[in-house]
């Protein structure tokens, strides 16, 4: 009976102060999207081994398997009638279990029993004294998630019943009871994190981005997703996501950092590695600007002391050959474009050849052209000079045949007969070499 009582006091005082009750401050919940809380630029050399760090103690996976005992809430008691150092009151864990440190409190002193459940962790003051004045402090502790609130309030005692009120000072609540009445100081914060203790696991993700050189943030491609109940996926392109991995054990320390074996010039980029705890209000992000270059050159092998110089029998080993296996051979489709530049090339030689073939013809006819006119004018040359047909040789036996013709003409004068006889009598032979006189014509 005495404790019904004490709980319907409780709730009757909670109603009353209703209206006079002021925010815890921050409810600790963030916003969704993540932060960059470091950005770094790293390089190794091509077919080495890179290791991108990224840890948090925060994304530790511990289950509670003792009654959720990782959130607790305690009231202080500082600045009394007495002086000192602050003193612990009372403290409640998240499974219920209420311990009042001073034996004159207990009973006097109360929590809800509800209080992470609806947010709701005031304290109850069954009978204010003269020595509970003072400031209180309401402290919130999230073991797994690293959280820390707290809240102050001032209680002040008097013995005049029209001076009891509550104000606000700028910083905390200033509440004025009168002596042997009960107080209520309020304390609350529904923030998720405080009330429900069921999604830890089902809100704990890391995943790994990828930006190749020019590619935007909101581009990148998905390398990795990791669940702190075991469960991964792997995305990327084939070439990288064989060579890349986390630890099996990652959620379990706190280390999600990326190893990428035999790395190749491809592999440069941005790579972001995201720290999602939505339980907790984790969302933090972490940039590596990688860059591959070149393997440093192995030394040439030294002469082995002895007789001279010796050499070795088998040649070194080509290291591209070692990477052959990772090379990958794009071949990008012609465009239409491609096919008429190159058309063009193909009738553009076409045609300058043709008009060669066309200059190498009209030049060869042009040149035979002019030797025809040339003999055409040497030959005119020749025909405009009286020739004398009597210079030429004129065969013998011809001659004789007209002299044995006996020719019985009758002239009328002696004239005509000896110019006859003249025409018809013989005239000595004459060779003309017909060469030379062609010569003095041309040279002339």
């Amino acid at each position: 009976m005495e404790l019904r009582s004490q709980v319907l006091l409780w709730k009757l005082l909670l109603l009353q102060s209703s209206a006079v009750l002021l925010s815890s401050g921050p409810s600790g919940s963030s916003t969704a999207g993540s932060s960059v809380v470091s950005e770094s630029a790293v390089s190794w050399a091509a077919g080495a081994r890179a290791v991108l760090r990224c840890q948090s103690p925060r994304m530790v996976w511990t289950q509670d398997r003792l009654h959720d005992r990782q959130r607790v809430v305690h009231w202080d008691l500082s600045g009394g009638p007495a002086g000192g150092p602050a003193r612990r009151l009372v403290d409640m864990y998240s499974a219920g279990e209420q311990r009042v440190y001073e034996p004159r409190d207990r009973g006097r002193l109360l929590l809800s029993p509800s209080a992470f459940h609806d947010g709701n962790f005031s304290l109850l003051i069954r009978a204010v004294g003269e020595t509970d004045g003072g400031l209180y402090t309401c402290n919130l502790h999230h073991h797994y998630c690293h959280l820390y609130e707290t809240q102050a309030i001032r209680l002040e005692v008097t013995d005049n019943p029209r001076a009891a009120s509550a104000h606000w000072d700028g910083e905390k609540e200033v509440l004025v009871v009168e002596r042997g009445a009960p107080a209520l100081l309020t304390c609350v914060n529904r923030a998720h994190v405080w009330t429900d203790w069921h999604l830890e696991e089902a809100q704990q993700v890391v995943h790994w981005d990828r930006q190749p050189p020019g590619v935007p943030h909101d581009r990148a491609d998905r390398l990795l997703d990791l669940y702190a109940s075991g469960e991964r996926r792997a995305y990327g392109p084939p070439f990288l996501r064989d060579r890349v991995a986390v630890e099996a054990d990652a959620f379990a320390r706190g280390d999600f950092s990326l190893r990428i074996d035999q790395l190749e010039p491809a592999d440069e980029g941005t790579y972001s590695c995201h720290l999602h705890h939505h339980y907790c209000g984790l969302h933090e992000r972490r940039v590596f600007h990688l860059k591959v270059t070149e393997p440093a050159p192995q030394p040439p092998p030294r002469d082995s002391p002895g007789n001279g110089s010796s050499h070795s029998s088998a040649p070194a080993p080509d290291p591209t050959l070692a990477r052959g296996r990772n090379v990958i051979n794009v071949i990008v489709p012609e465009g239409r474009a491609h096919f008429f530049q190159q058309l063009g090339y193909v009738l553009a030689t076409l045609l300058l050849f043709i008009l060669l073939l066309i200059t190498v013809i009209l030049a060869t006819r042009q040149r035979r052209r002019g030797g025809y006119e040339y003999s055409d004018k040497k030959s005119g040359k020749s025909k405009g000079k009286d020739v004398n047909m009597a210079e030429f040789a004129v065969v013998t036996g011809d001659q004789a045949f007209y002299r044995s013709e006996d020719i019985q003409l009758d002239y009328k004068n002696n004239i005509l007969k000896e110019r006859a006889e003249l025409a018809h009598s013989p005239l000595p032979a004459k060779n003309i070499d017909l060469d030379k006189e062609f010569r003095k014509e041309y040279c002339k």
